[in-house]
């Protein structure tokens, strides 16, 4: 028993050391020229605001409306590959072309309380995009009485 925990332990750190020296063979230059490609083409989402409040509004008109403006505030071309809401009730709809450096773009989100309970609500839509920010969550709420 003796034996396989004093070779168990030789060979744990003989990784250790070879992982060592593996580290010390990097090349720093190249690190920087990785990092520096990748952080001057960059697409960024930014939105105006994340949340909306619909207030309260009333059952026998139960289809409300809002939009959510943003900007691709990167260098590179913003893509929105997907946006989906937490519910069926709440439908998002976006800008499906590549939105250019310093351009806006929209998410329009509807949501449908036909034959809902009355009272208060909290929604989430989920945004996936290729901008460093990858994921970015938008919320509405309101009261239906």
């Amino acid at each position: 028993m003796k034996k396989i925990l004093i070779l168990a332990l030789a060979a744990f750190f003989g990784m250790q050391a070879q992982a060592q020296t593996l580290k010390q063979k990097v090349n720093v230059s190249d690190v920087k020229a990785v990092a520096t490609t990748k952080a001057e083409n960059y697409a960024e989402i930014t939105f105006d605001t994340l949340r909306y409040d619909f207030g309260k509004f009333s059952k026998d008109e139960p289809v409300v409306h809002c939009t959510f403006p943003f900007k691709n505030t990167g260098t590179a071309p913003l893509i929105i590959h997907q946006a989906f809401a937490s519910c069926g009730c709440t439908i998002p709809t976006y800008t499906k072309e590549p939105i250019k450096p310093g351009e806006k773009g929209v998410i329009d989100v509807t949501y449908d309380g036909t034959d809902k309970f009355p009272g208060h609500f909290q929604k989430t839509i989920t945004i996936r995009s290729n901008a460093v920010n990858e994921v970015v969550r938008l919320t509405i709420e309101g009261m239906m009485e």
